[in-house]
């Protein structure tokens, strides 16, 4: 494996104008929709640049970590720390079952066959192209659910957020933001930065457990890979939230969404 994963790094040394590229296109993306665009990134991981499945996945969890830490500090500047901390209890409910299920995904996608890991990532590409569409072009509502409810509904909602979060290495907020406008009622700019205070635990639980598995040794061998890409990302993303906006969204996530259909689509098919 990390043989096969050096002559892969070999190849892409010689394509650095085209990782730089892919990375910007995948900031700019996810920046215009607000996302970090790691749901776009895997699928160009294993398809344009050959890594295998899980190591693929690893790579795009390194890098969305990276992400997600770059765009905290803007976040926690657009909303002040001491508004976030009266929904102190919606991240700690949520965190509660997405830290268990960044653990079990993690451990499930390092024992499963790769042909059935890519398999796997092609389902949860169409859940994500299907929350794309259903979260941003339609009008959410709010569960009025009794307390205790809610909060069991919260374990149960991180938890399966956290197993797709780290078997696709994404940060997981297309399903977070959502999440907490559905059962708790918070204003989706709240949401945003609750779901990053969310999603960077959960990430860090995911990476280590990742870190125990031979195939973590992808990320060695890929350094300049992964530093081209990331810095092309965040560069995107930037790009991409100046021009939030600019196209409407009835037209963009249609666009976004079939592009990550085509791509689950690709994955299914993949040996």
């Amino acid at each position: 494996m990390v043989t096969a994963e050096k002559d892969v790094s070999a190849r892409i040394v010689r394509s650095t104008p085209l990782v730089f590229a892919a990375g910007a296109a995948v900031g700019l993306l996810g920046g215009m929709v607000g996302l970090g665009g790691a749901e776009f990134r895997l699928p160009l991981l294993i398809s344009l640049f050959g890594f295998a499945a899980l190591a693929a996945v690893i790579l795009n969890k390194a890098m969305s970590l990276v992400v997600v830490l770059a765009a905290l500090p803007a976040r926690l500047t657009a909303v002040p720390v001491s508004e976030l901390a009266a929904h102190w209890s919606v991240a700690v409910n949520l965190l509660a079952g997405s830290l268990l299920g960044a653990w079990a995904g993690a451990s499930w996608a390092v024992r499963m066959r790769s042909s059935t890991l890519y398999k796997v990532l092609a389902v949860l590409m169409v859940l994500m192209a299907a929350a794309l569409l259903a979260t941003r072009i339609t009008t959410m509502g709010t569960l009025d659910l009794p307390r205790g409810a809610q909060l069991v509904a919260g374990v149960v909602a991180g938890f399966g957020i956290g197993v797709v979060a780290a078997i696709m290495g994404v940060a997981g907020g297309e399903l977070l933001i959502p999440t907490i406008v559905l059962l708790y009622g918070a204003d989706i700019k709240i949401a945003g930065s609750l779901s990053l205070l969310v999603s960077l635990p959960t990430m860090l639980v995911a990476f280590a457990r990742y870190s125990r598995d031979g195939s973590f040794a992808v990320l060695g061998s890929n350094l300049r890979f992964t530093t081209i890409m990331v810095t092309a990302s965040v560069t995107g993303a930037v790009l991409g939230g100046l021009l939030l906006g600019v196209i409407p969204d009835l037209i963009l996530i249609p666009v976004l969404a079939v592009i990550l259909f085509v791509s689950a689509i690709k994955l299914a098919r993949h040996d």
